[in-house]
């Protein structure tokens, strides 16, 4: 609906559908944009600081572009700030800006500020890129390798433990910690496969392994089939303690910020070398469009499509 009223510029090269948007500014050039919105009821978990949140929204954002390929320009930040903040939480939020953009390699060069009822970070980011070198979400072929940068599910142990078990934030264990309060996106990875010119695809994987996994089978028409999922193992020893499918907390957490890839069988190699030795093969392409699914044993089953979506909960 929103699309639809919206219309779409003959300029666009990106809009809808995939995580940033691309307009032409000359032949074979594009202005990518990305924009995303860190909100405080329904994204921080408890004990978050203020300077994570301001970190974790930079993060967000950076994360899509890594998986595009492209390193962001500048960026501009719009906050809507409660009153009842104080003058110590708005200076831990400039910090985490601050951090976070020069991490990434890219100055905050303006924005907008206003009084609101909830903790509210936009953040835009702007770069500029050669068209051919983006890598979108559509572009997997059958029988291509689905691989990801990294191991998955401490985020999600570490939110259900503070959330479900009560657990401190300070008394998880470190790697734990790590991954749901000083997440970090994979922005020189994204770049370094995206120039191998290896990849057909990638998507990151913050609202969950499953979710991207679903949205690059549905962007090319085509299935994928998963022989293994990467789980880390801190996630594991958790997943253990309480009793809980490990596996289960890979697929289908979120606020990991990993990229998850198509690359043609031929150039693995190639994105092997790439990626210096981090990325993980998990599956392939299919070619018959059923989902996603998981090899377990002598069975295959249906991964569902699941993960962290607004307005569905």
């Amino acid at each position: 609906m929103m699309v639809r009223e919206l219309g779409v510029s003959r300029r666009t090269v990106v809009g809808f559908g995939d995580d940033i948007s691309a307009v032409k500014i000359s032949p074979g050039r594009v202005a990518v944009l990305k924009t995303d919105m860190l909100v405080g009821s329904t994204d921080l978990p408890p004990g978050m600081t203020m300077r994570q949140a301001a970190r974790k929204a930079v993060v967000a954002s950076v994360s899509d572009l890594a998986a595009k390929g492209v390193r962001p320009f500048a960026g501009l930040v719009a906050l809507g700030l409660p009153r009842k903040l104080t003058k110590a939480d708005v200076r831990q939020i400039a910090r985490g800006l601050s951090g976070a953009a020069k991490a990434y390699g890219f100055p905050i060069i303006g924005g907008d500020t206003n009084e609101s009822s909830d903790l509210t970070i936009s953040i835009m980011l702007f770069a500029v890129a050669d068209e051919k070198d983006l890598v979108l979400r559509i572009g997997a072929k059958d029988g291509d390798v689905v691989a990801v940068t990294g191991d998955f599910g401490s985020a999600s142990a570490a939110l259900r433990a503070v959330v479900d078990y009560g657990e401190q934030p300070g008394r998880l264990h470190r790697d734990l910690y790590k991954a749901l309060y000083s997440p970090r996106a994979q922005l020189e990875l994204g770049l370094r496969l995206a120039s191998s010119g290896a990849l057909s695809s990638s998507i990151d994987s913050s609202d969950g392994l499953a979710w991207s996994l679903h949205q690059l089978s549905e962007s090319s028409g085509l299935g994928i089939l998963l022989d293994n999922v990467p789980v880390s193992r801190a996630a594991c020893d958790f997943a253990s303690r309480r009793r809980l499918s490990a596996v289960d907390l890979a697929l289908y957490g979120g606020e990991e910020y990993e990229l998850v890839v198509t690359v043609p069988s031929r150039m693995f190699l190639k994105a092997l070398r790439a990626a210096k030795g981090s990325l993980k093969r998990i599956g392939h392409v299919t070619g018959r469009f059923d989902g996603v699914r998981i090899v377990r044993g002598l069975r295959e089953m249906r991964v569902r499509k699941a993960g962290w979506e607004h307005f569905t909960r």
